[in-house]
């Protein structure tokens, strides 16, 4: 079979750019509507994309005068669009420093279940120290001491999914039997940070385990994405560190026995479309016209865990430590500041580039150059999809679906129809086949 496309939509709120909620089209007091999320769903599945994915913050963030990102909590809602759609992958974001292995296994079992095997999880640690303070902590875990827990998180979680056997479920009416007690069994999992009986209290999901995502790029961040992740959301800014991260990352794959179509890795693309190039720019300029400065420079600040805000906007940046002083995400906090360097950015200029996507790629052309620039990435062995991040929503997706979709599907490098029913299915990913070893622990 041809190698294609993976395709997820990343859906924020109003969309990626952060003055997106200004627009005159903006629809930002629908953000609380199970509706709005399921109509953004809807369009994404009428192009066909592998899966929608929602972010999340476990704070309010400091300048929410400005915009906040951070609504509804994305579990409950996948529960919701799961009903409301078909075929679309669903993928929400949950920390390992602030749930339990035993009530998240539980809730994406129930998602896989509610979708009929369409749930993934992204796995985060959570970085923010506003986000340690909302769960009973003075501070953030150190990031080496994040990772060591989400090992071991990871692990509890797949032996909680395969506390049931596929077959575990008999449901014989004639004579009265429910389930086979020989094939649910306790895992007995006492390690460093957890200690869980089991076994699940929801039958083994429909994908085996929902998928497993990781966004970390740091050294530690790839290295954890090599044992556990089989899609990995990036953020890239040009193609030779595409490349780069792309090698790195398959690379490192054969030490846990895995191969390199095992592992689906997917650059952010925030893509400005027009009818001409030129338009396309206008539209850009547009709505970075509509950045508040205040809340540009307090983003920055969090990325480089830096206070900038005292520094002169048209200047620039100041000099900062390495990454090996950062504590939170250490490897956007390198994009940013080679970004700046490369390219002799102020601190002003630094801010637009950075508000549409974070650090994802921002691009900004007709619907033919983007699809050229998707292909020479996916054709030059730096992504085997990508992550659309819509600068404005639900407009920036539609244009997507309409305009971008079919020049690829014309090309043969996206799927006209789904030809599979689960996210694991759409990403040509193998169920696993892990059953119980048989117990009478729960033997009548």
């Amino acid at each position: 079979m041809t190698r294609q496309l993976h395709l997820n939509a990343f859906l924020m709120g109003t969309g990626h750019h952060e003055a997106s909620w200004r627009l005159p089209e903006s629809r930002p007091e629908d953000t609380l509507s199970a509706q709005y999320y399921a109509e953004l769903a809807r369009i994404a599945e009428r192009g066909k994309l592998d899966s929608i994915f929602f972010a999340d913050g476990l704070a309010v963030g400091r300048n929410v005068q400005y915009n906040s990102h951070n609504n509804l909590e994305p579990l409950t809602l996948l529960a919701a669009i799961a009903v409301l759609t078909e075929r679309i992958g669903l993928i929400a974001t949950a920390s390992t420093t602030y749930w339990e292995p035993f009530q998240l296994a539980r809730a994406f079992a129930s998602i896989d279940h509610i979708s009929q095997g369409r749930a993934g999880w992204n796995i985060v640690t959570s970085a923010g120290e506003d986000e340690a303070q909302n769960f009973n902590r003075a501070s953030r875990p150190a990031h080496e001491d994040r990772y060591a827990r989400a090992t071991e998180f990871v692990e509890v979680t797949q032996r909680l999914w395969d506390s049931w056997a596929d077959d575990a479920r008999v449901l014989d009416k004639a004579g009265g039997r429910f389930a086979d007690p020989e094939s649910i069994v306790p895992i007995d999992h006492a390690g460093e940070h957890f200690q869980v009986r089991g076994p699940l209290n929801v039958p083994r999901p429909v994908q085996g385990h929902p998928l497993l995502v990781q966004a970390g790029s740091s050294e530690t961040g790839r290295e954890y994405a090599a044992r556990f992740a089989e899609a990995v959301f990036t953020a890239q800014q040009t193609l030779p560190e595409a490349q780069a991260f792309y090698a790195d990352l398959k690379g490192r794959l054969a030490r846990y026995g895995r191969r390199p179509e095992e592992v689906k890795i997917l650059p952010g693309i925030c893509a400005v479309l027009g009818g001409t190039e030129a338009e396309a720019r206008q539209r850009e300029s547009e709505i970075n016209a509509l950045i508040q400065p205040e809340y540009g420079v307090e983003q920055l600040s969090r990325m480089l865990e830096h206070d900038v805000s005292g520094y002169p906007l048209d200047g620039p940046l100041p000099v900062l430590p390495g990454e090996d002083a950062i504590s939170g995400h250490k490897s956007r906090f390198t994009l940013v500041t080679d970004l700046a360097r490369r390219e002799h950015l102020t601190i002003r200029q630094l801010i637009e580039r950075l508000a549409g996507g974070r650090g994802h790629r921002v691009f900004a052309g007709t619907p033919e150059q983007v699809a050229d620039e998707l292909e020479l990435w996916f054709t030059s062995g730096a992504a085997d999809g990508f992550n659309v991040m819509p600068a404005a929503l639900p407009g920036g997706l539609t244009d997507f679906v309409e305009q971008v979709v079919p020049i690829l599907q014309r090309r043969g490098l996206f799927r006209t129809e789904y030809t599979g029913t689960t996210l694991r299915e759409h990403y040509g990913l193998a169920r696993p086949s892990t059953a119980p070893t048989r117990s009478k622990e729960f033997a009548a």
